[in-house]
């Protein structure tokens, strides 16, 4: 990395630009905002070598693009796709968007809502158990929060009409998008084609532990693309290097981000919230609660009088994700030669770490009913300033603040419970102030000009 190319007064430029193709792999005029693109471009060429050099991912830029192509070390479901609304995509949300791009790179410069729909019906309705039908509300739904997640990042844009009219009626309602090809052909581009290949672990990265430079760009690409990376998770060798000053150095020196070293492993602090997908700690009910919900597990680990259990967890992520996968893909029309010949260079014993000689380490574990119970508490005491979808529904805050210590890679679970890591030592210290609002305050009119709101915050 030609560090010396970069002028002192221009680095946070620079870093701010990496930070933006790292954290969204592909930007264009309108996403993830106007400025990002023109600051993309600036550092094109920059970004193009430090990236490949630095990651082994590949840059392509263009007047109207930056499309970043990432290599996968491993699957993680921790970053799934999310709606305008925020909802997550399912397999049947997954599987409209997939059929929206194959249809949109037929399409011409403008399609109807319905005339899409069509298409996607048309493909759906050739795959075994999928199908799009405009008389089914559920349908409707999650075939336009395909087409508004395409619309975000620019593919399309609503030059006429509704999406919402359409999904209520959509004998009544209509609506008409200009579609960027550009973009469309940006979004989807596999480093491999998909119907060769027998397996998904075809669109990993092959570990073959082979080059040193290699080792280090997948040391590296971990701590861009995990919470934090655990020298537990890594073999030995890219574990000393995660251990080397100089490569976090240099993926310090390129975002702008600044490492926390511990003695289990190293995490990169995004206080700029850009490269980042979730900033924790943060606002609103599920990290507030996630927050005394860290507090009261550091009090119960550390409690000396009260021992908690230990046991033996890997860190690494198991084929479960990849076997369900696979489970899905169709066997008809898969070329059985050209994908055999993909995977023998990457049998599935290539991804597993050799651990059988290593003790393996252990953590501290809470069963299922101390967390049940703890919330419970916490709503009991705190409830009446959370949201109120939440108010009402423990169970479904207990599922939400886990998914998210564990997205954060602050916990694991496990059949029975949970495996407190390391890395939630980190905010054990928090001090967390709840805010109650005093009687006079429930009641808020249009005439308050103190900017409460109807969630109170910790």
């Amino acid at each position: 990395m030609k560090r010396q190319r970069i002028d002192a007064l221009a680095l946070d430029s620079y870093q701010r630009a990496a930070r933006v193709m790292l954290a969204n792999h592909l930007v264009t005029r309108v996403y993830p905002d106007r400025i990002a693109l023109p600051l993309i471009r600036r550092w094109a060429t920059e970004l193009r070598e430090d990236l490949a050099e630095l990651f082994g991912y590949r840059l392509e830029v263009t007047e109207t693009t930056a499309r970043l192509y990432p290599v996968h070390d491993r699957l993680d479901d921790a970053r799934p796709a999310r709606s305008v609304n925020d909802r997550v995509f399912d397999r049947r949300r997954y599987a409209y968007l997939s059929l929206a791009l194959a249809a949109l790179g037929r399409a011409g410069d403008q399609i109807t809502l319905s005339e899409l729909a069509e298409h996607v019906a048309d493909y759906a309705s050739r795959i075994e158990g999928l199908d799009l039908s405009t008389e089914r509300a559920a349908d409707r739904d999650a075939f336009v929060d395909a087409v508004g997640w395409l619309g975000t990042r620019g593919a399309l844009t609503l030059a006429d009409g509704d999406a919402g009219g359409w999904a209520s009626d959509p004998e009544a309602g209509e609506a008409l998008y200009d579609i960027d090809r550009p973009v469309v052909f940006a979004l989807f581009r596999p480093p491999r084609a998909l119907q060769h290949l027998h397996s998904v672990r075809g669109l990993l990265a092959e570990d073959t532990d082979e080059a040193p430079a290699d080792r280090a760009r997948r040391v590296r690409r971990a701590l861009v693309e995990r919470p934090v990376v655990y020298l537990d998770e890594l073999p030995p060798a890219e574990a000393a290097l995660l251990d080397q000053d100089r490569l976090v150095g240099e993926v310090e020196y390129c975002t702008g981000l600044r490492a926390e070293r511990r003695a289990e492993g190293v995490a990169l602090i995004d206080s700029s919230g850009r490269l980042s997908d979730t900033r924790f700690p943060g606002t609103g009910t599920l990290a507030q609660v996630a927050l005394l919900l860290i507090g009261e597990i550091a009090d119960t680990v550390l409690d000396i009088d009260n021992p908690v259990p230990r046991r033996p967890g890997a860190l690494t992520p198991d084929d479960t994700l990849l076997e369900h996968l696979d489970a899905s893909i169709p066997t008809a029309g898969v070329f059985a030669p050209l994908a055999e010949e993909l995977e023998t260079g990457a049998p599935a014993t290539d991804f597993i770490h050799d651990i059988e000689d290593i003790e393996p380490a252990t953590y501290p574990f809470l069963d299922d009913a101390w967390v049940r119970t703890t919330v419970t508490a916490l709503t009991d005491r705190y409830g009446a300033t959370f949201a109120a979808q939440w108010q009402a529904d423990v169970g479904g805050l207990t599922t939400e603040v886990l998914a998210l210590l564990t997205k954060l890679r602050l916990i694991r679970p496990v059949e029975d419970g949970l495996l407190v890591l390391p890395a939630l030592a980190r905010y054990r210290g928090a001090v967390v102030t709840v805010r109650v609002r005093k009687t006079e305050e429930l009641f808020v009119t249009a005439a308050d000009t103190d900017g409460s709101t109807g969630e109170g915050g910790v």
